[in-house]
């Protein structure tokens, strides 16, 4: 997967200006009435296809520090109460779907907030925002 080139440069226009996330046309009607409603209720939705350039893009344009993953000074004012939520039972080792179920909330939304939760912790991995939250205490 590259780099995004000059015509994908407008989806991050896109969301500086407020979108709430980013579908292909051909979504399935499924996960589009999904991605309405679960933005209604908040989530950002942001296609697979374009997350994975989302994030190789916001990793590469990234300053170089000695410590790639900084440590957010207050995870309640990054991640919000839902995210927060999502990520103490990812860090307990749910899957998507146990946490779906247990949240009363579809897979693919779970998957959309874990993608925001990851681009927020600046992490690329449910192994890294695990170690978060046991960091924040937020599992023991």
């Amino acid at each position: 997967m590259g780099m995004m080139n000059g015509d994908d440069e407008w989806v991050f226009d896109a969301i500086r200006a407020g979108a709430a996330g980013y579908l292909l046309k051909d979504t399935p009607r499924e996960a589009l009435i999904a991605a309405i409603r679960g933005t209604a209720a908040g989530a950002t939705h942001i296609d697979p296809n374009v997350a994975g350039k989302l994030f190789q893009q916001i990793t590469q344009a990234r300053p170089e520090h000695g410590n790639s993953h900084a440590m957010p000074s207050n995870l309640s004012t990054t991640l919000n109460d839902r995210e927060q939520a999502i990520l103490r039972l990812l860090a307990s080792g749910l899957s998507n779907s146990e946490i779906a179920e247990r949240l009363h909330l579809s897979k693919g939304t779970v998957q959309n907030y874990i993608s925001t939760i990851f681009v927020k912790l600046d992490v690329t991995d449910r192994t890294q925002a695990a170690i978060i939250a046991l960091r924040y205490g937020l599992v023991t």
